[in-house]
């Protein structure tokens, strides 16, 4: 089967460079970096940045996604972004937030994220988080005990979004102080 084939059979839109080496069985080096650069040439992988590719233009990756494939490490979509889209803050989010085990911010095309360093014990913990379109995501109350981690003052504009017992019960099931 050729390359091309294998590549495009594959249920995802997103490589980084060793990624494409395991699906290839590519183990030279040179060899790899041949084949990503001809077929960025024929436009069959994009480049995002140096060492993650794409089979399909920016504008058409889901940018939840895109910033959890770029951190190439576990992580989920919480805090401001989410309270946010759940109407429980009413500021203007310009990044999309997530939780992971490093922290650190990037920029990739117009989607800026922030992500913020939670310790392995709270950071697997599934209390609260659940999959959507292959997406791990907060559910708001969880969002919110994520974000009375690292700001206890917090402030919320509609406190009748959440349901405090919740957000509660999930800060003592994930460790969090309450």
């Amino acid at each position: 089967m050729y390359r091309i084939d294998i590549l495009l059979k594959e249920n995802r839109q997103l490589f980084h460079t060793r990624d494409l080496a395991l699906l290839w069985g590519i183990e030279n080096d040179n060899t790899l970096y041949t084949v990503i650069k001809r077929y960025v040439k024929k436009g069959i992988l994009i480049p995002i940045y140096k060492g993650f590719y794409s089979t399909v233009s920016l504008e058409n990756i889901d940018p939840l996604n895109l910033g959890i494939t770029a951190l190439s490490s576990f992580a989920y979509v919480s805090c401001e972004y989410v309270l946010s889209l759940k109407g429980i803050i009413f500021q203007s989010i310009t990044y999309i937030t997530l939780i992971s085990d490093v922290s650190k911010k990037f920029k990739i095309g117009k989607h800026e994220y922030l992500v913020r360093k939670l310790k392995d014990i709270h950071l697997f913990n599934g209390a609260g988080i659940y999959e959507e379109n292959g997406v791990k995501k907060a559910t708001a109350e969880r969002a919110y005990a994520d974000l009375l981690y690292y700001n206890p003052n917090y402030h919320i504009d509609n406190r009748k979004g959440l349901d405090f017992k919740k957000v509660n019960q999930i800060r003592k099931e994930v460790g969090f102080a309450v």
